[in-house]
């Protein structure tokens, strides 16, 4: 599948370039450098973090884990990349470029991680273009030493460039589309670990192996969650020890292609029951709320009808003693439901401009729901997730029977259901003019 993508690279730069020279004429600017960004070190330590790189500079190059390097776009130039690739023994230098992708690009490079400032001099087209006129986007601390304030990250230029990264092109859909098959590779031999009685830890490894990643490569720290687990919402932790009944299992992980994310979801019974039948509802229903999706729906009713729909598999499993309806009105369906529905997916897991029309006016959560991540009408070329959930969340099951009417919560069927967690299944989907693509399912009909 790597040639797949390579193939639509030329095409993408080209549509990348022509988005960025309109937003620079739009903003007034002359020319704009990226820089790729600069490592962290812990304090008082020489333990370097995670690296990675400026997303914007992401939307440009595969250069996944490359620091201190510099992009340099002139409306009608070729774009300049200034190539940091030190002459080191302590770590192992970037390799050479690779001409599927460097012969997009002027490459100049550099040994110094401060080589970009004099090349930006040499191939600046006009000698009298003052700095001024140059826009910076990143967070290099370098970058204070050479723009005014008012040019590094401007935000009317990035708010263009997030609404334009929006709308993904041939190449961005390929590499996430790759990115979700290695997941469900991945996600497959997860559920395999889990049958097999392995731990959380234990399953976490498998499925690291399955996708032939590191954990600095993954787009986010995988959830791999058994039983009570399950419930928290971003579980964080990886139990070496296996509990002594296992009941369920919730796995949110993902891969990376060329930085380009897929993140999936999905939760399974250890066997038949109750909870199974719970999983089931939930599968028909996130793949009911996926057949929703085209181009023009806005995400806000989305998920609003989404939270209908809990509520009547909240009213149909007996866990509620209150109609869908009220459970929405009231507010007891985000007791269960306290997530949104989803999110845009690419370069990052929560991908931007979920909260901005194309005029960069800010579209505002419906109320009572701080938590949901997407508000835009949506429009062809979308990638995005859909990902309801059904959780027994103790916290939120306190407040409600400590601050609201308790008898609407059938309190035997909680008792008897908490021990598993919750339920999440989460695809990604490309958007349509009438419909969707799903990424997710197809990845999976090709493992199994």
């Amino acid at each position: 599948m790597e040639q797949d993508y390579r193939s639509y690279y030329a095409s993408h730069v080209g549509e990348v370039q022509k988005r960025w020279e309109r937003a620079l004429e739009a903003e007034d600017f002359m020319a704009v450098l990226v820089h790729s960004g600069t490592p962290m070190y812990s304090f008082l330590d020489d333990y370097q973090y995670a690296f990675r790189p400026n997303p914007h500079f992401l939307s440009w190059l595969p250069l996944t884990h490359h620091a201190d390097s510099a992009l340099l776009i002139v409306p009608g130039e070729r774009p300049t990349l200034f190539y940091y690739q030190p002459d080191d023994y302590w770590y192992l230098p970037p390799s050479d470029p690779e001409p599927w992708w460097a012969d997009h690009f002027n490459i100049e490079v550099v040994r110094d991680a401060a080589d970009w400032r004099p090349g930006l001099d040499r191939h600046l087209p006009d000698a009298s273009l003052r700095m001024g006129d140059i826009a910076a986007i990143g967070d290099s601390p370098s970058l204070a030493g050479e723009f005014a304030a008012d040019w590094i990250n401007p935000e009317r230029l990035i708010d263009r460039f997030h609404i334009a990264r929006s709308r993904k092109t041939p190449y961005e859909i390929a590499c996430i589309a790759e990115a979700a098959r290695r997941a469900a590779r991945a996600h497959v031999e997860a559920e395999n670990a889990f049958r097999e009685g392995e731990s959380e830890f234990g399953i976490h490894m498998r499925y690291l192996a399955a996708c032939e990643h590191t954990d600095a490569q993954l787009p986010y720290g995988n959830i791999v969650a058994l039983n009570t687990h399950g419930a928290v919402l971003h579980y964080q932790e990886r139990e070496r020890s296996v509990p002594s009944e296992v009941r369920s299992f919730l796995i949110d992980g993902g891969c990376t292609v060329n930085a380009y994310a897929s993140d999936i979801t999905r939760t399974y019974a250890r066997q038949n029951g109750e909870f199974a039948d719970l999983i089931s509802a939930m599968d028909s229903l996130e793949l009911d709320l996926v057949g929703r999706v085209h181009a023009g729906v806005d995400y806000k009713e989305l998920f609003l009808q989404s939270h209908l729909e809990i509520s009547r598999i909240l009213v149909s499993f007996g866990i509620i003693n209150a109609s869908a309806e009220d459970a929405v009105e009231s507010g007891l369906s985000s007791v269960f439901y306290p997530h949104g529905l989803g999110h845009f997916l690419g370069l990052q897991t929560h991908d931007v401009a979920g909260f901005i029309d194309n005029d960069g006016r800010e579209i505002p959560r419906p109320e009572g729901h701080p938590a949901l991540r997407l508000t835009r009408v949506l429009e062809v070329d979308n990638v995005l997730t859909i990902e309801p959930g059904l959780y027994f969340i103790e916290t939120l099951l306190n407040q409600w029977r400590n601050q609201n009417d308790a008898s609407m919560i059938n309190w035997d069927r909680v008792e008897a259901l908490a021990p598993y967690g919750g339920v999440r299944i989460e695809d990604n989907v490309v958007v349509t003019e009438t419909g969707c693509d799903n990424l997710t399912r197809k990845a999976f009909a090709g493992v199994q």
